[in-house]
Formats: structure tokens, C-alpha cells, sequence
């Protein structure tokens, strides 16, 4: 059998040198991965398919073989390259097969994907390493004993050991009892039965630091397969601050349930207990006035007055308290609200007097909401509106305007207007602006609407030219939800 018909049936290229280096058979695969034609490689040195920084090297190796001859890969683990007739290069495996005294049998792989694939693979390996060297959180491995394999540098700032006095060593060293006494028969349980606890889920436990110092820490732990170890990754996030905070929340959220309670409590004192006494008084004061005012002179009837008024308005300040209290506490279901009636039924509530006119959009929409607070809000923005009107001839306009998160209202007048410097103050519970013995305020209401409006995720705000009037707009989202809405 010929030695060609050998050589063409392998799919890597193979020549067969003589003794003195020169290419005497080659064989198709040559021609293709080298770029010359049988006949140029014919008589041409080996060497000069290698490129020109490694062929004194060559030689020597060649040498060497000749003098030491048998089976043997060429490089002894260098990276080994071939060259082409064009000039460029690539790497590859040569084997060296002796077939006689005189001549040699050379194999050419070209190595090209695979040294690829190892470049691509050792860059993705280095970004990896440089991901967990640059974490914030801190990232162990270990073997299927528990054994630490890796600790980033977020590992021994958590934790207060160098790398060096944990790699080695089992992972319970970094937990509290009595964890580190059953954290090998976890291990060793999930190994032998594949039941879950951390593995792949996730979950809040302690760790223990190098001084002793317990700390809660949130553990993430995954599994990989190293060949034929089982190795896990954990990533190690020290939620203190976290805990901390959730602690302070849970206490606030007691006091305010405390402050909560106190409320009810005040609100139900002050409903009672004050109310009953001040309706006492306010009945007999009517009493005087109404069966004694005979006996009563000038500053006897205006002293009477003043005491009449004073109770009205204790007994008015205590309703706009319980009032302002009972928004956000007293709930009641939610439900399709159509405005156009809930003005309707403020506006029959309060009765305003024929000089004043009332204009209500005809489109005014249908929310989502409780109807005690969105009539609360109207019937006090209306209320205002018609205490605070100077003019012979009032107009007070209800309008609606939509946007695509919520609905834009409006409440306007032509009163007497309102000062920029007053615009924040208004909505404050208690302040009023009109003398007290011109215009019987408590100075709840604005701040009532201010509340509802809050509770429902909208805003409120005022414009307003003295002399000329006021406008009061507020907003409300078109599906009602917040925190203090019960959907």
C-alpha cells in the first residue's frame, strides 16, 4: 500500500521529512491548511513552515530527535505555531512519528478553535474573577464537605478573617451555634436526599464575624458541578440596617397604633364628656336670654350675646375636631361615586342664598371612593365659598378637568380672594383669616379637605386674587387606590 494513499486519507496535515529537513511527501490536507501546492512543498526545509522567531529552535529540536528518535509531541507543553505561504500564522499540535533511519513522519493539527475557545473561556473566567473580587457582597465557595474554597475581599471585610485563615477551612466557622454544629448534617442531608432548605432558594439567617459578633445576613446560595466536585456558591448580604430599620418601623407602627387608640379615646372624651357639659351651659344661656332679658341691661345682653356665641363656637370647634379625627380612621366602603351627586346633596345641605348663583359642570365623572369623605371635601370647599362671598351678585363654579392619571377639580368663587402670603397657612388645622366676630370659622375645614385629598394620593392647592375671588383645585386618582383607601 502506498504511503500517499495513507497520508490523503487523514484529514490533518502530514509530511514526511528526510534527514536533513526537506519535505519530501505531502499530502492534500497540507496544501489547504499551509496555502502552497504540492510541488512548492516538495524539497522546501520544514523550517520554513515555521515561523522565523522559532526556527533556530527548531533545528536544535530537530536535531535532538534525530539523535533521540521515537513517537513524541513536538513543544513539551509550548504553544507551538505554523506558518503559511501567505505569512500569517496559526497555532498547532505536531507529532513526530519515526519511520526510518532517514525519514520522519509529521502530524499538523491546526489548533486555531480550540486555542479560541480556551482564550474565550479563560477572558470570561477573568471577568468573573474580577466581578467576585470587586463585589459588595461578600461571595464564598465550597466543596460538597463544606470546606472553604474561595473568600472575596467583601468576604473578609463581613466577615474580619483574611483569606488566608478561612480557605481550607469548614464554613461553620462563620456561623453562631447552633448552626455550626448542624451545618454538616444539612449538608450531608441535601447530598444524600436533594431536600432544599437554602439551596437555590434563598433566605435570612445569622452569621458569626471573627470576634464573635452575630449578625443577620441574607443567603443566596447556588450549585455548580466542577468536573466531579459539587461546589456551592453563596452570596452573603449583611442585612443589619435592614433589621434595624424593620425593628424601628414595627415600634413606630405600635405607637401609632398606641397614638391611634388615644385618639379614639379623646375623640370619645371629647364627644361626651365636653360636649355635655358645654350643651348645659349653651341651654341656659338660651334660658336667660329668652326669659330673663328684661331684667338684663345693655352690657348684661351684649355679655349674654358674647357667651351665646362663645359656646356655638366651642361646640363647632369640638365638631371640626372630631371631624379632622375621624378622617383616615373611620372607614367605610368603597364604592362608584358619581360627583355630579354628591354636589347635589352638598349643595342641598347647604342651602345658599339666592344671590348667589351655583354652576356645576355637567360632566363631572364617576370615581372610586368613600362617599362620607368626598362629600366632607365638597360640602366644606362649597361652604367657604359661600361664607366668604362680599359681592351682591356670588357665582361659585364646580368644574372637572381629565388627565391621564386622575381627575383635575376645581371650586371657584368671586369673593373677596385671598393674599399669596396666606396660600399654605389656610390649610392648616385652626387658621382662619376673617375676624372671628365677622365670619364664624373654626379654621377646620380646609384642613379637612386637605386630609381627604392626602389620604387619596391627590394634592390640593389655591389661586386667588384679592378682591376678585378664589380657586381651590384638587386632584384624585382614577382608581381611588392609596394606602387609606379600602378597596
Amino acid at each position: 500500500m502506498s504511503p500517499l494513499w495513507l497520508l490523503e486519507s487523514a484529514a490533518d496535515a502530514m509530511f514526511i521529512a528526510d534527514s536533513n529537513g526537506r519535505i519530501v511527501l505531502a499530502n492534500t490536507a497540507s496544501e489547504t491548511l499551509f496555502g502552497y501546492a504540492r510541488g512548492e512543498l516538495l524539497e522546501l526545509p520544514v523550517e520554513s513552515l515555521i515561523p522565523a522567531r522559532f526556527r533556530a529552535e527548531h533545528v536544535a529540536q530537530r536535531q535532538d530527535y534525530a539523535a533521540h528518535p521515537g513517537s513524541r509531541t513536538m513543544g513539551g507543553g509550548l504553544d507551538l505555531y505554523g506558518l503559511r505561504k501567505d505569512g500569517s500564522e496559526f497555532p498547532a499540535d505536531v507529532s513526530l512519528s519515526q519511520l526510518d533511519e532517514s525519514c520522519v513522519l509529521a502530524t499538523v493539527h491546526n489548533i486555531t478553535r480550540r486555542k479560541r475557545a480556551e482564550e474565550a473561556l479563560a477572558e470570561r473566567g477573568a471577568r468573573l474573577a474580577a466581578i467576585v473580587e470587586t463585589a459588595v457582597d461578600a461571595i464564598i465557595t465550597i466543596d460538597e464537605r463544606g470546606i472553604i474554597d474561595s473568600f472575596n475581599p467583601a468576604a473578609e471585610r463581613l466577615f474580619g478573617y483574611a483569606r488566608d485563615e478561612v480557605l481550607g477551612k469548614n464554613v461553620s466557622l462563620l456561623m453562631p451555634s447552633p448552626s455550626r454544629q448542624e451545618h454538616d448534617g444539612y449538608l450531608q442531608h441535601y447530598l444524600a436526599t436533594g431536600e432544599k432548605r437554602i439551596i437555590g432558594l434563598g433566605r435570612e439567617v445569622v452569621a458569626q464575624r471573627k470576634d464573635g459578633a452575630a449578625f443577620p445576613i441574607e443567603l443566596a446560595v447556588s450549585e455548580m458541578r466542577v468536573g466531579n466536585r459539587r461546589m456551592f456558591t453563596g452570596l452573603v448580604r449583611d442585612i443589619s440596617l435592614r433589621k434595624q430599620a424593620e425593628e424601628r418601623q414595627a415600634r413606630l407602627i405600635d405607637e401609632l397604633e398606641s397614638a391611634n387608640e388615644e385618639l379614639k379615646s379623646f375623640a370619645h372624651v371629647v364627644s361626651h364628656d365636653l360636649k355635655a357639659p358645654l350643651r348645659a351651659i349653651g341651654s341656659l344661656a338660651d334660658w336667660i336670654s329668652a326669659d330673663q332679658s328684661e331684667k338684663l341691661d345693655a352690657d348684661g345682653k351684649e355679655h349674654l350675646r358674647l357667651l351665646i356665641q362663645g359656646v356655638r363656637r366651642m361646640d363647632a370647634l369640638i365638631d371640626g375636631v372630631l371631624q379632622y379625627s375621624r378622617v383616615g380612621r373611620m372607614r367605610e366602603n368603597v364604592e362608584d361615586l358619581d360627583v355630579n351627586e354628591i354636589v347635589k346633596e352638598a349643595l342641598a345641605m347647604l342651602a345658599p342664598p339666592p344671590h348667589i348663583r351655583v354652576e356645576v359642570a355637567a360632566t363631572l365623572p364617576v370615581i372610586h371612593a368613600e362617599h362620607t369623605r368626598i362629600l366632607q371635601l365638597f360640602q366644606n370647599l362649597l361652604s367657604n365659598a359661600i361664607k366668604y362671598l362680599d359681592k351682591p351678585e356670588g357665582l361659585i363654579r364646580v368644574a372637572c378637568v381629565a388627565h391621564e392619571q386622575g381627575w383635575e377639580f376645581g371650586v371657584s368663587d368671586n369673593g373677596q380672594g385671598i393674599e399669596t402670603r396666606h396660600f399654605k397657612r389656610i390649610f392648616q388645622l385652626f387658621q382662619t383669616l376673617a375676624p372671628k366676630d365677622r365670619v364664624e370659622s373654626t379654621g377646620v375645614g380646609l384642613a379637612v379637605v386637605n386630609k381627604i385629598v392626602e389620604l387619596y394620593g391627590g394634592r390640593i392647592w389655591v389661586e386667588s386674587q384679592p378682591g376678585v375671588g378664589s380657586a381651590f383645585f384638587f386632584t384624585l386618582p382614577r382608581s381611588g387606590a392609596n394606602s387609606g383607601v379600602e378597596q
